[in-house]
């Protein structure tokens, strides 16, 4: 049972090292890309008003 642990642990830490080493960099000022379907409808023209 130790053993299977351990392993998954392991298995875990690899593959965090694996993404966060491979991830994209990030840099301040760049513009963020939202891929979204033009066609798409647009429900913020739907909600309602908030009232005060």
């Amino acid at each position: 049972m130790f053993y299977v642990i351990g392993a998954l642990s392991v298995a875990y830490l690899l593959a965090y090292v694996y993404l966060a080493l491979t991830a994209p960099r990030i840099t301040p000022g760049d513009p963020i890309e939202i891929y979204r379907d033009p066609d798409a409808p647009n429900y913020s023209m739907n909600a309602p008003l908030a009232r005060a």
